[in-house]
């Protein structure tokens, strides 16, 4: 692999970490410092912030990871890097 290939293989892949990290902050801290604002919505009975940091943000982060898996192997397969 050449060196621009190369840089412009980091640079998709650094933003797409990037854009996991933003994801994760939100979900990880975001939901959590609102949550007492967001309790006055109900969700299935339980108030918002409760059901979003109970489940909610376990949600996100699976959801996130199987996205963030197929992304990464898109920009795998566009570079021609990846795995057999």
């Amino acid at each position: 692999m050449d060196k621009a290939t190369g840089e412009a293989y980091w640079a998709r892949t650094s933003g797409l970490m990037w854009t996991m990290l933003a994801i994760w902050a939100v979900a990880g801290f975001g939901v959590h410092l609102f949550a007492t604002s967001l309790n006055t919505i109900t969700v299935f009975g339980f108030p918002l912030g409760f059901y979003m940091a109970a489940q909610g943000s376990l949600i996100i982060f699976v959801v996130s990871l199987f996205w963030f898996a197929r992304k990464q192997n898109a920009i795998d397969e566009e570079f021609g890097v990846e795995e057999e």
